[in-house]
């Protein structure tokens, strides 16, 4: 019974293993956000393009703190090399943008990376440094 409750546990792993991690990072980096916001209240930057390039150079420090934590592969590579590069961020960027939702139904204020492109952006950085160097 032990075997294949390990085996169920692993497999769940494998599949979100990767996604769980970007989210914690994503988490952390957005706690980080909320408190240097609140140190420099109204100052806002309204071009989107350049935060999202600010997001992707986030993701790939945060892609290399991974790197140095778990300088191995998290789930067993599949068949299809590189496929993590999409499908990771793809979903990242959705829970994060269902964080987002879940903020501002409850009046709560939001940041940018509580967003599905801004999510996904930063998820993105992070795939794209793991893919690099893990091997």
């Amino acid at each position: 019974m032990e075997d294949l409750l390990a085996a169920l546990l692993y497999g769940i792993f494998e599949l979100f293993g990767e996604v769980i991690l970007q989210i914690l990072f994503e988490v952390v980096f957005s706690l980080l956000v909320r408190i240097i916001q609140s140190v420099f209240d109204g100052v806002d930057s309204e071009n989107p393009i350049l935060a999202a390039v600010g997001y992707l150079l986030f993701g790939f420090v945060a892609g290399v703190g991974s790197f140095i934590l778990f300088p191995h592969h998290l789930v067993r590579p599949s068949r299809f090399h590189g496929i993590s590069l999409l499908i990771s961020p793809l979903l990242t960027g959705f829970i994060m943008s269902q964080v987002g939702a879940f903020l501002r139904r409850k009046d709560k204020t939001t940041v940018r990376i509580e967003s599905f492109l801004y999510g996904f952006t930063f998820a993105l950085g992070i795939a794209i440094i793991r893919l690099a160097f893990i091997r």
